[in-house]
């Protein structure tokens, strides 16, 4: 899936899926309820593309993030996440995101990503594309003078 296509915007719960632009604004489906509707620039809006995860060693995009989990969660739901104890989250999180950095990363942060993770999960927009191997070039090599032989 295309992530810089779904949107988080603030104040408002869910995510969205872009789905055309207006000459002041850009319009957006709810992809909880599919209610089209406009969306102004004075609004905080996020894609998901751009959002990152932090870590003891830096920032973790959410994409791979919602990789961690879908394979953690064995493809299946995250249950209660709204009921869930801050502890639980927190279990849970560091399950699939074992390096999270501690003191930046808030069990309120936890929820919005295993909520996320819900809808993206529910509406099949969770489609990770098998890991490339690094024998891509089928079996040739450069020999140094731009010429490849097979071997």
């Amino acid at each position: 899936m295309d992530f810089s296509k779904i949107l988080s915007i603030a104040g408002k719960p869910g995510l969205f899926k872009l789905i055309g632009e207006a000459k002041n604004n850009i319009v957006v489906e709810s992809l909880t309820d599919g209610k089209k509707q406009p969306a102004f620039s004075h609004e905080r809006i996020s894609s998901l593309k751009e959002i990152s995860i932090y870590t003891e060693t830096g920032d973790e995009p959410l994409e791979d993030v919602l990789k961690k989990i879908f394979e953690v969660q064995q493809a299946k739901p995250v249950e209660n996440v709204k009921k869930m104890s801050g502890n639980d989250l927190k279990t849970l999180f560091e399950k699939a995101v074992p390096d999270y950095d501690k003191d930046a990363v808030y069990v309120s942060d936890m929820k919005k990503v295993f909520t996320w993770y819900n809808i993206l999960l529910e509406k099949g927009l969770l489609d990770f594309p098998e890991e490339k191997n690094e024998d891509e070039n089928s079996g040739t090599t450069d020999n140094g003078n731009g010429d490849e032989k097979a071997e």
